[in-house]
């Protein structure tokens, strides 16, 4: 093979990958305006104070009240806004049990105009010992404002020394 004949197949190859990248009508990722992440900030910063102060009602503000909210969790799927309080209320009965909530390493990408994911780190400072996870959260804006429509958050297991 030619070193001509071999830059023409590899001009070729690139060529019909980009071909084939633009017929998959995939759009590029549109970046999250900066108003839509401090909002959705904004919404993650009151739940992390609701929290801390025991208020779980104040914490669920920052869900979609739905039937149609998600929640994924170890013990599986709890589906819409009432059940999802429930499940917290029981979890987290008292001051004691809820600690102190901390959410670390946000990053925030757009899944549209209306729509955005959230990935990051939870931790609980509690007396009876600190847990921790990860979660990934997918907003969508409403006309008042950006709430959490589906939540999958696990926790770690505990650190063995």
């Amino acid at each position: 093979m030619t070193m001509k004949s071999a830059v023409s197949g590899l001009i070729f190859a690139s060529l019909l990958g980009a071909i084939l990248l633009a017929a998959s009508g995939r759009p590029a990722a549109e970046a999250l305006k900066e108003s839509d992440r401090a909002a959705i900030v904004a919404v993650l910063t009151s739940q992390q104070n609701d929290w801390n102060k025991g208020d779980i009602r104040g914490f669920m503000a920052g869900y979609w009240n739905s039937s149609e909210l998600t929640f994924a969790g170890t013990r599986g799927f709890t589906r819409g806004w009432q059940p999802v309080l429930a499940r917290y209320e029981k979890n987290y009965a008292d001051k004691a049990a809820m600690g102190a909530l901390d959410f670390q390493e946000l990053e925030l990408r757009s899944l549209g105009p209306d729509a955005a994911l959230v990935l990051g780190k939870w931790h609980l400072q509690r007396q009876a010992g600190d847990v921790g996870g990860i979660f990934t959260l997918v907003f969508q804006k409403f006309p008042d404002g950006w709430r959490i429509v589906h939540d999958h958050t696990t926790q770690s297991p505990p650190e063995t020394k």
